[in-house]
C-alpha cells in the first residue's frame, strides 16, 4: 500500500481541481489494497500506469513512456500524484513528454540536463498555472510581496492559481511556508481545467521554454489557501517573501 496517502487533506484549496479523482483513485489503493498505479486506470486516461518494473534496467524513464505510452508509478505519494496529474491535463503533459524524449534523443542522456530538459523539469515537479488581473502579476514579478497580498488582497478573487507539479502537490501535503511554486502567467480564459489543459499544450515550445518563464510564487501566501496569512505579518518572513535581487546581489 502506497505509504502517505491517508495523510491527504482533499479539503485543501490546492486540491480542489484533483479531489474527485484523487479521492476515488486514494480510495481503490487505501480500502481496497490495490497498487497505485492500477488504482490509476480508467477509460480516460491518455497513458497506461504500469508497475515500476515495467522500465527496463538502464532505460530512461521520459524516453520509455513515449516510446511505450507506459508510465511507471510506484506506491508512493510522489507517483500518486504525478498519476493525477497526467488524468488532468494529458494534452500538456504529453507535449512535455515528447520534448523530453526528443531533447533525449538529440543529446542522450547526460550529468546536466541542458537548458529545455532542465525547464521541463522544473515546470513537471513544481509547476503552477495562473490567471490573474494585471496588477497582481506587476507585484508579483517586483516580488513586491506586501503589495501582492495585502494591499491587493481584494483583486484574488479575480485570480485563479492551479498547480501543476505533482513534487509541488506531494511536499503540500504536510505544507509548509517555504514550499515555492514555478508559475507560468495564463492568458486566456480558464473556465475549466480541460480549457487550462488545451491552452498549455499549445504554449510549451523548445525555445521559449527553454527560457525558464516561470515566476517563483510561495503558495501558502495566496488569500484562501492557508489560515494563517490572514494576519499581514505572515508576509514578514523574508527567508520565504524574499525581497527583489539587486545588482550587488547579482555581481560575482
Amino acid at each position: 500500500m502506497a505509504a502517505g496517502l491517508e495523510a491527504i487533506d482533499w479539503a485543501a484549496a490546492w486540491l480542489a481541481p484533483y479531489r474527485a479523482a484523487g479521492q476515488e483513485v486514494a480510495e481503490h489503493v487505501l480500502a481496497q489494497g490495490a497498487p497505485v498505479y492500477q488504482a490509476l486506470q480508467c477509460a480516460a486516461a491518455p497513458v497506461q500506469f504500469a508497475p515500476q518494473d515495467d522500465l527496463p534496467e538502464g532505460a530512461a524513464y521520459e524516453q520509455h513512456i513515449f516510446d511505450t505510452g507506459r508510465v511507471p508509478t510506484r506506491d508512493n505519494l510522489h507517483d500518486f500524484f504525478n498519476g493525477l496529474v497526467w488524468r488532468q491535463f494529458p494534452l500538456a503533459k504529453r507535449r512535455l513528454n515528447a520534448l523530453q524524449a526528443g531533447a533525449i534523443a538529440a543529446h542522450g542522456i547526460g550529468a546536466v540536463r541542458g537548458p529545455l530538459r532542465d525547464a521541463i523539469t522544473v515546470f513537471d515537479e513544481n509547476g503552477a498555472l495562473l490567471d490573474a488581473p494585471e496588477p497582481l502579476w506587476q507585484a508579483l514579478q517586483a516580488r513586491e510581496w506586501s503589495r501582492l497580498f495585502v494591499d491587493l488582497r481584494p483583486l484574488w478573487r479575480e485570480a485563479r492559481l492551479l498547480l501543476f507539479g505533482h513534487a509541488l502537490l506531494e511536499k503540500l501535503v504536510a505544507p509548509r511556508k517555504p514550499i515555492v511554486a514555478h508559475v507560468y502567467r495564463v492568458q486566456c480564459a480558464m473556465d475549466s481545467v480541460a480549457d487550462a489543459d488545451a491552452w498549455l499544450a499549445q504554449q510549451i515550445g523548445p525555445e521559449h521554454w527553454a527560457t525558464k518563464p516561470f515566476t517563483p510564487l510561495p503558495v501558502l501566501g495566496v488569500p484562501g489557501w492557508w489560515p494563517a496569512n490572514e494576519d499581514p505579518q505572515f508576509y514578514a518572513d523574508a527567508q520565504v517573501f524574499r525581497p527583489p535581487r539587486t545588482v550587488s546581489d547579482k555581481a560575482p
